[in-house]
């Protein structure tokens, strides 16, 4: 699969050597994987009769109406877009199971800090810059703070979390600061069962 696994694309229905292959490659068991795949093949049959779409795509202007938990989540376009196999958004089944994978309950803590630090990383560099942390800090607060106001944030993170003091965080320094959220486990979460 493409964002956390190398399982191959499903074409048809799943059969017993496919569903061994995502059990392997997720942290669902096969009955959950069934449930999910049913539920993205329902989905996908009803939008496809709305529209002219490919077959295979779920668009991320869907996905609030298949996923209400990313409805109010400000990050859930980058999210799709971190998921996404072809960087659109727009998300395959197996892009889709990565994506629900990394969000379960079962998921380990560095692994949901790998796919949180992608998330904020807006740029790709594999840092968290000031300009990665201005645009966090708009789409959690849905720019309700005064661009001084997130200086003064990004600021304030920096002197915290920025252990080399080269003026952004490298992953090492953001899982540091993670490994301090005893709530970050918890939040980092998606249920679709």
């Amino acid at each position: 699969m493409g964002a956390t696994s190398s399982c191959g694309a499903v074409d048809g229905p799943l059969d017993r050597k496919k569903l061994e292959e995502y059990q392997n490659c997720t942290y669902f068991t096969q009955r959950e994987i069934k449930k999910i795949f049913a539920k993205f093949k329902r989905f996908m049959e009803n939008w496809n009769q709305e529209k002219d779409a490919t077959k295979d795509r779920l668009p991320h202007s869907k996905m609030t109406q298949f996923l209400p938990e990313l409805e109010n989540n400000p990050f859930s376009k980058r999210i799709c877009t971190v998921f996404s196999s072809d960087r659109t958004g727009n998300l395959s089944f197996d892009d889709f199971l990565d994506m629900m994978s990394v969000f379960s309950e079962a998921a380990p803590r560095d692994l949901k800090a790998t796919y949180a630090f992608k998330i904020y990383d807006f740029d790709g560099d594999e840092y968290l810059d000031a300009k990665d942390l201005d645009e966090t800090l708009k789409m959690l607060t849905k720019g309700n703070l005064e661009p001084n106001e997130r200086e003064t944030v990004i600021d304030k993170v920096f002197k915290e979390a920025d252990l080399d003091d080269d003026g952004k965080l490298s992953f090492i320094e953001f899982e540091h600061v993670i490994a301090r959220a005893p709530d970050f486990v918890n939040t980092f979460h998606i249920r679709i069962i």
